[in-house]
């Protein structure tokens, strides 16, 4: 009796993905809510959809790192919270503009006392509260000590609860913070091919600027090189006064008869008898 070959096990071997492909699969699965996250640290959305974009674009520009990174949604995390968090952002004039505040009570008076913390006792307090992280990872994410994130955290807690008591209890607090960043207008706008494409914009940008600004110092440090001197020149000596010599002097002013007789033997200068003439022996 012949034997039956076996049937060829199944693969279990994940698609591989190519880097854009891959880029994508993290920006959906990332980004609408780091949008949310980013409206509770800054209150605005245009601002919380911009540093979101910013954030993915400089993945782009690192993709081999960022690909590579035991947790690239918190690399992009860390630098969309970095950028949203920058004092310079909100000098621009597009982010002075006031946005309509939320449409519950509940959600204005949280959004209010969240932003009445400090910058990273709001980072601390939604790291570890609203999103769960443990307290090591929330001081390494905010570049703190572990005992200083846990000052952060106590210290933002009791702020919380002191202006809204209902929200002492952790599980409550993340359910309104998730509740408050779960609007519809807080999704990503722009589409992972258009953060690509702006990625690869920008940098192009920079690479044209950095050339350019190394020519210019080529240019400049040529045009030294040959204009600046190439030996020493000793500084000229301040004029003294040499002792015993007089001082150099000229004929002073004419006076008025002077002045007058020089006229008149200008205007004799040869003519009628008053001429010298020569005798002759």
């Amino acid at each position: 009796m012949t034997k039956t070959a076996a049937p060829a096990p199944a693969s279990t071997t994940a698609p591989i993905l190519t880097p854009a492909q891959a880029f994508d699969a993290l920006y959906a699965f990332a980004a609408p809510s780091l949008v949310r996250q980013a409206y509770l640290l800054t209150g605005r959305r245009e601002l919380a959809r911009e540093s979101v974009e910013r954030a993915f674009q400089l993945a782009w520009q690192r993709w081999p790192e960022v690909a590579v990174d035991r947790d690239p949604a918190g690399w992009v995390r860390a630098a969309a919270y970095e950028y949203a968090m920058s004092p310079w952002r909100r000098l621009r004039l597009r982010h002075r503009a006031p946005e309509s505040p939320p449409v519950a009570l509940d959600d204005r008076r949280l959004l209010s006392v969240l932003l009445s913390l400090p910058p990273a006792y709001r980072r601390t307090l939604l790291l570890h509260d609203g999103l769960g992280l443990g307290l090591p990872e929330t001081a390494a994410e905010t570049e703190a000590s572990t005992p200083a994130a846990a000052n952060r955290l106590l210290y933002a807690r009791t702020t919380v609860a002191a202006r809204l008591p209902e929200l002492a209890e952790r599980e409550e607090l993340r359910r309104r913070l998730t509740e408050l960043g779960g609007t519809d207008r807080l999704r990503a706008a722009a589409k992972p091919v258009v953060v690509r494409s702006g990625s690869e914009r920008r940098a192009r940008r920079w690479t044209r600027a950095a050339i350019a600004f190394t020519v210019l110092i080529i240019g400049s440090t040529a045009f030294t090189l040959r204009t600046a001197p190439d030996h020493y020149e000793a500084p000229l000596a301040p004029a003294s006064a040499v002792p015993g010599v007089p001082p150099r002097s000229g004929p002073g002013p004419l006076s008025g008869k002077d002045v007058e007789l020089r006229a008149r033997l200008r205007a004799m200068w040869g003519k009628g008898p008053e001429r010298l003439l020569p005798q002759l022996r």
